[in-house]
């Protein structure tokens, strides 16, 4: 059940990425409590970095939010995050959140927020939609969901934890993601869970025209940590999902920058 938002109304972010004289910037923004953006950081490469911020100290029972992000043409955008996202205790109803993206020819997006930490007691859902005009749309979408605060005996104590993506080019549904964890219900230490880790990275990297070598890459960065397991797949048409498993945030963290430099450089 979905109490109450507790500021009122449903929480947004709408940002538009352009490129204007060979640099990306932010055509349009608009957001509501308790999210305002930063200025952006410029890239090198004449791309930018966003950083929404949150008044709140994580997301709390009856949160009602909703994101929108559209990259125009020829433009770069990193999305990031401020900090680990909390969902805190909740009683007896949920928080959620819907998240709209749009890619358009020749423009890339990062998308690379912190890890998320669902507390004890706590029911999330999270949809994310995301089209891709064509081939030459790029994407880099990151996730990582920790096991709860396992410092605070509350592994796998949350009640609810749902996480759909979809993942469009044109018209073709080219990956479809959907997580659903009831920890009352399920062997979550289990195989075909965490397998006894407390942290899992999930990555879609939309197709190049390198996927054999960025492939090959990623699986020898993935066999040559002993800290972590995971692996590598191509998708039908020619993108890309890993998933790897770890004990902390930061080391998957970590993982993930590297694989992202790769793909940055093959793009």
């Amino acid at each position: 059940m979905l109490m109450e938002n507790k500021f009122g109304k449903i929480s947004r972010i709408t940002a538009c990425a352009a490129l204007k004289n060979g640099k990306t910037i932010l055509e349009d923004l608009s957001f509501t409590a308790p999210y305002k953006i930063m200025a952006p950081f410029e890239k090198e490469n004449g791309g930018i970095q966003i950083m929404p911020l949150c008044a709140s100290a994580g997301i709390m029972e009856g949160d009602s939010q909703e994101f929108s992000y559209h990259v125009k043409e020829g433009a770069d955008l990193e999305v990031l995050s401020q900090s680990f996202e909390k969902i805190h205790k909740m009683d007896e109803g949920s928080a959620s959140r819907t998240i709209s993206v749009q890619v358009d020819p020749h423009a890339v997006l990062y998308y690379y927020p912190q890890p998320v930490i669902p507390f004890a007691q706590s029911s999330f859902t999270s949809t994310m939609t995301i089209h891709l005009a064509d081939e030459t749309s790029r994407l880099f979408l990151l996730e990582i969901i920790s096991c709860g605060r396992n410092a605070h005996e509350e592994r796998f104590k949350y009640r609810r934890f749902a996480s759909k993506v979809q993942i469009f080019r044109g018209q073709k549904l080219i990956y479809r993601d959907n997580t659903c964890y009831l920890p009352d219900q399920m062997p979550m230490e289990g195989i075909g869970m965490y397998e006894g880790y407390t942290h899992m990275a999930n990555l879609f990297l939309s197709r190049t025209e390198y996927a054999d070598t960025l492939l090959n890459e990623i699986r020898e960065i993935l066999d040559g940590d002993p800290e972590i397991d995971g692996g590598a797949t191509t998708l039908s048409g020619g993108d890309l999902a890993v998933r790897i498993f770890g004990h902390r945030a930061q080391k998957l963290q970590q993982t993930a920058e590297k694989i992202k430099t790769v793909y940055e450089k093959l793009l």
